[in-house]
């Protein structure tokens, strides 16, 4: 007998703090068209949180933050990248979780002729490297995560994950709200012992 198909995340799993979102988002499965693979690296941003788009109000970029939770926020870091966010807590908190990387599962060919690269550890492991292997750019701004071409499925079991600070900020630089899988070969970079 074949096993049941591992739950889709709705609307409501974002429904709450950033806090129990990112975490939790760990083991998830991220599909865009249907290429993508398991979450193991997420950060944080809540709307109280310096570091945070949202924190200093609303503007024209980051209004998909104050939105309802579920949706992407998508943004392009140094002009140069794309970037995905999942907008958690309810309408008008501005909370949001950064997915840092995958594990590739699906659609690896298309990976690779997206991101010009062969090497399976390297198409996913950052923010940018992810959106430019997904296709992710600006027109998803603001899609629901809980249809097309967004595929959501939720972790079938609790995995080891791992805390550290963000990377790549200097404001609330300290925080550790960085998750990772422990032990994935794919994370952008390392968490530091202890």
């Amino acid at each position: 007998m074949k096993p049941p198909a591992p739950a889709r995340l709705d609307r409501r799993f974002f429904d709450r703090s950033v806090h129990a979102v990112a975490p939790d988002l760990i083991g998830a499965t991220l599909l865009v068209d249907g290429v993508g693979g398991v979450v193991v690296e997420v950060e944080a941003y809540h709307h109280t949180d310096p570091a945070s788009h949202s924190h200093g109000g609303r503007t024209e970029r980051n209004a998909v933050m104050f939105g309802p939770p579920g949706h992407a926020y998508v943004y392009r870091s140094y002009g140069i990248h794309w970037c995905v966010n999942a907008v958690c807590e309810p309408a008008g908190e501005a909370s949001a979780v950064l997915i840092r990387a995958l594990a590739p599962t699906h659609g690896i060919d298309r990976m690779r002729a997206r991101r010009g690269i062969d090497e399976e550890r390297l198409l996913c492991a950052g923010p940018g490297r992810l959106c430019q292997a997904l296709g992710i750019t600006k027109t998803l701004d603001g899609a629901p995560l809980d249809a097309p071409p967004f595929v959501l499925l939720a972790r079938e079991s609790t995995p080891a994950i791992v805390a550290g600070p963000r990377i790549g900020i200097t404001k609330a630089a300290d925080k550790p709200w960085r998750y990772g899988l422990a032990g994935s070969r794919f994370l952008s970079r390392p968490f530091r012992a202890g």
